[in-house]
């Protein structure tokens, strides 16, 4: 029998996936704060409005590149929020914003060039790069600044074969949000190189300590930027699979041509649904988004009061990356934190090679869940 391509076989697991898997198979009360999705339920005016499109018909084929009322909403919200302009003709609508990378990285990475990005870094880029056929490179990020976007760093390991960098910001799984000197500095070496900033702000909207603004929005070479979005984390969309990437009419054309071939276009419904998250009444997320705030005080105040752990203050997203301050592998503790203590954590090194005994914390979760969370927590690494 035939064998899987290398390509398809070194992709990996996760070691966050493992863990989720541990968890299923537990037959024990657990905190489950390993996996980062809001526990909100999609607000109802987006669930009536797709429920009304379906059963009016909206059932068939979009356009490959999306609905053109779905793209003018998604350009009007990256204007008017984000200060990322682009006319409705240079973004995709991609099936959730992950099709949106996997689209970027196909479309910027050839054979044998670089994707690179700063450390700790969400796993699934370097999956990415391999199925493109490229090659993938973590920068690691210096602890001691709390994994800060340090743009020199990024820019020293540049070179002639690196196609694109990817930043993440707010981070996944540190919550850090880049500072926009540093941004633009590394748009400016990508663009020496001949090269792409794939800005991945699927966590934008969820911005704590000022404005989130978009890479693409402050930066002399815009036309370098791949600007990735999702209505996932902001709009409790999970499962809707509604996502989008921007980017110059010249390589959003070519992105058109590659997801014809892949997945044809986004579900409409989906589509219609995120047309009522984007354009309709904003005070469900503007809740949510208050909650998820003040979840994230909850949280800095538990770290503070527990001895020896620590994390960087999470200025976005819904994630702490927690230092528990032992020379253990990180998956050794998270299992056992799973199976003494009923708490499950992401293992840092799921997370690249740049922090292999964190763990990062998911606080999409109710405030009972991670008070509980926090206990079983306190109690485990006191008795490791």
């Amino acid at each position: 029998m035939p064998t899987p391509t290398d390509r398809v076989r070194e992709a990996g697991r996760s070691s966050i996936r493992v863990m989720y898997d541990l968890a299923e198979r537990h037959d024990g009360d657990l905190i489950r704060l390993e996996v980062g999705e809001p526990d909100f339920d999609t607000p109802d005016h987006v669930v009536d409005a797709a429920a009304e499109a379906a059963r009016g018909g909206a059932t068939h084929y979009t356009s490959n590149a999306g609905m053109p009322a779905c793209r003018r909403a998604i350009a009007d919200t990256l204007a008017d929020r984000y200060g990322v302009t682009h006319d409705p003709d240079e973004i995709v609508v991609t099936v959730g914003g992950m099709e949106a990378l996997h689209l970027a990285v196909l479309a910027t990475v050839g054979p044998g060039e670089e994707l690179l990005a700063p450390g700790p870094v969400w796993p699934n880029y370097e999956t990415q790069a391999r199925l493109a056929e490229g090659t993938f490179r973590e920068v690691p990020m210096p602890a001691e600044t709390g994994f800060a976007l340090d743009a020199d760093r990024v820019i020293d390991e540049m070179s002639d074969e690196t196609a694109a960098i990817v930043l993440t910001t707010p981070s996944n799984p540190t919550g850090r949000v880049y500072d926009q000197a540093a941004c633009r500095a590394v748009v400016e070496a990508a663009a020496d190189h001949d090269a792409y900033v794939i800005a991945d702000e699927v966590y934008l909207g969820l911005t704590y300590d000022g404005p989130g603004q978009g890479i693409a929005a402050y930066t002399d070479h815009p036309e370098h930027v791949l600007t990735v979005g999702s209505c996932s984390k902001t709009y409790a969309m999970t499962g809707w699979r509604l996502g989008w990437l921007a980017g110059d009419r010249h390589l959003t054309d070519e992105v058109v041509t590659i997801h014809e071939s892949t997945t044809a276009c986004a579900s409409s419904v989906a589509q219609h649904a995120a047309i009522a998250a984007l354009t309709g009444p904003q005070k469900p997320f503007e809740e949510m988004y208050d909650a998820f705030e003040a979840r994230r005080d909850l949280v800095v105040d538990r770290v503070a009061s527990i001895d020896g752990l620590s994390c960087p203050r999470p200025e976005g997203a819904f994630y702490a990356y927690l230092d528990p301050g032992l020379d253990e592998p990180a998956l050794d503790v998270a299992t056992y934190l799973l199976e003494e203590h009923g708490v499950v954590l992401a293992p840092g090194d799921g997370f690249g090679a740049t922090t292999p005994g964190h763990l990062r914390l998911s606080f999409a979760s109710s405030p009972a869940e991670l008070r509980e969370g926090f206990d079983r927590i306190e109690a485990g690494l006191e008795a490791y």
